[in-house]
């Protein structure tokens, strides 16, 4: 086994520790309808927030909840708001009729959480557009007190069927046609924090990158690989840069690799190992061992070395990811 190879179980147990020590936020105990844990809203907003949340829950039986944090710790609000979901339990039990939204304002990040059972009413694209029209624009002012009513009042309104939701916040500009880069910049807004991209990249990239090198240097299968990983350099890469990034990366992969292939295919050991191959069915590059498959002219590649407090409670909803997230 080479140095390299020696060295990747390493390589993949860092990466899991690195995981693994990444910090979590505490869940923080579910004191009410509103809980400013940022403390970035007035008494007369949480007062009037959870008259109006009360109401609604009981004229409709859904709960929704806001939960504002100081830090995320490091963690991506999508993981977070699952947790704080799946322990404060929002909505009846069968009807996960809840709704949660997280405000990290330090982090300048912002999540609406829908359960099962209104992911229907209160879709992903409505959720988005009250971050987008309704929050985003007051918090960029920092008004928290009339971003976060702004938002509540929209989620309520959609809940109970009325058309408001849709309406911006004042002094937002409208949009009745998105551009090219909102379709963008919302990607970019569910992109993960550092620390997780990093490790994802590292994953990702080691392994389509692994199979671009093996079809680059494999006579044979090497344009089999070409087209195979097409859509892999189309797809994964999003997650860790951006649709922009992907595309680079995509265009790139598309057109760089038939040039370095055709480069390498006229290097005089690349001749040799195709030639080798033909003849005996197995060639060396690089100390690796090629082998021929059967059947076919491909190869294969081988080693070439031997819970709550208080008087308000969640009623056992539950959430599948529903929702929407943002920053500002």
């Amino acid at each position: 086994m080479n140095a390299a190879a020696r060295r990747a179980p390493f390589a993949l147990a860092l990466l899991l520790l690195a995981a693994v020590a990444l910090p979590a936020a505490d869940v923080p105990f579910l004191t009410g309808r509103v809980v400013d844990n940022a403390e970035i809203l007035s008494s007369a907003t949480r007062e009037a927030l959870e008259a109006k949340l009360a109401a609604h829950e009981q004229a409709t039986t859904n709960q929704v909840v806001l939960l504002t944090v100081a830090s995320l710790d490091g963690e991506s609000i999508e993981d977070f708001a699952v947790r704080i979901f799946e322990s404060w339990k929002l909505g009846r039990r069968g009807q996960d009729n809840g709704v949660l939204v997280i405000v990290a304002p330090f982090e300048r990040r912002m999540r609406i959480e829908v359960g099962y059972g209104l992911e229907g009413t209160l879709t992903d694209l409505q959720a988005a557009r009250i971050i987008r029209d309704r929050m985003t624009p007051l918090f960029k002012d920092g008004r928290y007190d009339d971003g976060v009513t702004a938002g509540i009042d929209a989620i309520v309104d959609t809940l109970e069927g009325r058309e408001s939701a849709a309406m911006p916040a004042q002094g937002s500009p409208t949009r009745d046609v998105p551009s090219t880069d909102d379709v963008f910049a919302g990607f970019a807004d569910e992109l993960p924090p550092w620390p997780m991209r990093i490790l994802l990249g590292a994953f990702i990239f080691g392994i389509i990158g692994l199979f671009t090198v093996v079809g680059l240097l494999t006579p044979g299968m090497g344009w089999f690989l070409y087209l195979f990983l097409i859509p892999f350099w189309a797809m994964f890469p999003i997650v860790v840069v951006g649709v922009r990034g992907a595309l680079v990366l995509l265009v790139t992969y598309v057109v760089g690799f038939p040039v370095a292939k055709v480069i390498i295919a006229r290097k005089g050991w690349y001749r040799s190992a195709k030639a080798q191959l033909a003849k005996t069915g197995s060639a060396t590059i690089g100390g690796v061992v090629i082998t021929a498959g059967s059947g076919r002219s491909g190869g294969s590649w081988s080693s070439g070395s031997s819970r709550s407090s208080g008087g308000f409670s969640g009623g056992g909803g539950r959430s599948g990811g529903g929702g929407a997230s943002g920053s500002w």
